[in-house]
């Protein structure tokens, strides 16, 4: 760059007058009183349910409006989220696969997490491997976006990772940000490869597995037209976070977050990363960081379910939040006593780690609310069912690319994809004999919808809880991945009409 082009990005960002998107918070709130409001407008309606917690077709009938109390509901919907809690009348706050649950087993697994990450960077472990990583990919710092972005995408389209990934971003933030680059990519780079990975999801047990299992077929037929667009979209996710993170480590000013560049360099430490490497290592560093990635892979090797995937040389253990939370509080300890931490340092530095991702915790409650306002207010199935009526006697490419739109809407309702499943294949599968397609492909339109709703969706944990680790604003995030979207959805359409063509 030139003097002039340095001096530029140096200087401080003049702040633009004109509307801006209020804060994460701010936007699930109004989202909560909006979807109260409806539920005062939308007819209350439910489906007759078989002992699974499925509904069962042609059983949509009208019940008593059940509205919500716009001020009182409107304030315990992110509480109730919380816990996972039934309302006065019995209906459910928030349901996945039939079971009840909350919110409070993610955001405890955050703070712990957060916890986690504090001891660790306690012993400056971390800054010391980051920076040497740096160093020595110095040039070549781009080569891990493509490599980085294909394991998660791995991670995706096997099992589903999501809520997982969560721990994963204050490390590939720093380092992105180490690297040259900004907090967008590192946000980028996992909500893209993890996200783009659940879309094609190819084996993945809990969305494609249960789908596939209401709709009376196998999890491997239609897997040639999901692994086309697992390897499509992810060539795509990694042809533009490249391209952006290319522009702005040429030209900071050309980050989407410019403006918070210095903040988010104190913030995620990310000069100590570059200072650390000239330092040598110390053989408690070392111990602790190779603790600290056996956290990750003890995580994935848990949550995994190997039997599922044919695999029987690891032992399933259907690990899920609990679990996951006590085994990184276990390697938070191991790490605290391989570096030698006295107790009083130890809680601290956990307190003060816990205590960033507080925020993160909140807004995973907050997107939890809209859910319990809209599954009390009845109104779930009244949606489920208008989509039933809209897809009866549509001629087969029409048909499954308005299954596809119409699983668009249904994932902002019910984000988790095994919820959406449940409730959601037992009615769409059986209206796929009447265009003649085949049910397997209204699976594929099921995960791909999905799978492209939770990339932006504020009600998802993921995206809000990931953007807030980040530091990057909501609005910022869909301005910068739009274009994404677009080429997701004309992959998308382009694969299912090709799917019921040669079908045909």
């Amino acid at each position: 760059m030139t003097a002039a082009a340095e001096a530029q990005a140096a200087a401080p960002a003049q702040k633009k007058r004109g509307f801006s998107l209020p804060s994460a918070y701010t936007i699930l709130f109004i989202l909560i009183v909006i979807v109260a409001l409806a539920t005062w407008i939308i007819p209350a309606g439910t489906y007759e349910y078989n002992s699974d917690g499925s509904p069962i077709p042609g059983t949509y009938h009208r019940v008593d409006q059940n509205p919500a109390r716009i001020l009182t509901d409107t304030l315990t919907a992110p509480i109730n989220g919380m816990y996972g809690i039934e309302g006065a009348d019995g209906s459910i706050s928030y349901y996945n696969s039939g079971t009840l649950f909350g919110a409070i087993d993610v955001a405890l697994f955050i703070l712990v997490i957060g916890g986690f990450l504090g001891v660790t960077m306690e012993t400056g472990a971390i800054q010391a491997g980051i920076g040497r990583v740096v160093q020595r990919l110095r040039g070549r710092e781009l080569r891990m976006i493509p490599i980085l972005m294909v394991l998660f995408a791995l991670g995706g389209t096997t099992y589903g990772m999501a809520e997982e990934s969560l721990a994963f971003y204050l490390l590939i933030v720093t380092v992105m940000i180490a690297a040259g680059y900004d907090a967008l990519t590192g946000a980028a780079l996992l909500l893209l490869g993890c996200g783009i990975g659940v879309i094609g999801s190819t084996i993945n047990p809990f969305s494609t597995g249960i789908a596939s299992g209401f709709a009376g077929v196998s999890i491997s037929d239609g897997l040639i037209a999901r692994i086309i667009i697992l390897v499509i979209g992810t060539a795509i996710g990694i042809w533009y976070v490249m391209r952006y993170a290319r522009r702005v480590k040429n030209d900071p000013g050309q980050s989407m977050v410019a403006s918070e560049r210095e903040a988010n360099i104190a913030h995620f430490n990310a000069d100590a990363m570059n200072t650390a490497a000239a330092d040598p290592m110390t053989g408690r560093q070392k111990l602790a960081l190779v603790v600290f990635f056996l956290a990750f892979v003890a995580m994935i090797a848990g949550v995994v379910p190997w039997a599922e995937l044919g695999i029987s040389a690891v032992a399933t253990r259907y690990w899920w939040f609990p679990e996951m939370t006590a085994s990184f509080l276990f390697f938070a300890i191991i790490i605290g006593v391989v570096a030698g931490m006295k107790e009083g340092k130890f809680t601290d530095a956990f307190v003060n780690g816990a205590r960033d991702l507080l925020g993160v915790a909140l807004i995973i409650g907050i997107a939890r609310g809209v859910t319990v306002i809209m599954n009390n207010g009845l109104i779930t199935d009244t949606v489920l069912n208008a989509a039933e009526n809209a897809l009866v006697g549509l001629g087969g490419v029409a048909f499954a690319n308005l299954v596809y739109a119409a699983f668009v809407p249904l994932s902002f309702l019910i984000p988790s994809s095994s919820g959406l499943a449940t409730v959601a294949m037992p009615i769409m599968a059986p209206l796929a004999s009447f265009a003649n397609v085949d049910p397997a492909i209204v699976v594929t339109a099921f995960q791909t919808g999905n799978g492209l709703v939770n990339l932006v969706t504020p009600t998802s944990a993921v995206v809000m809880g990931g953007l807030a680790i980040a530091r990057v604003p909501y609005g910022t995030w869909i301005r910068f991945v739009l274009p994404v979207l677009g080429l997701l959805v004309v992959l998308t359409v382009i694969v299912l009409s090709l799917d019921v063509l040669i079908g045909a």
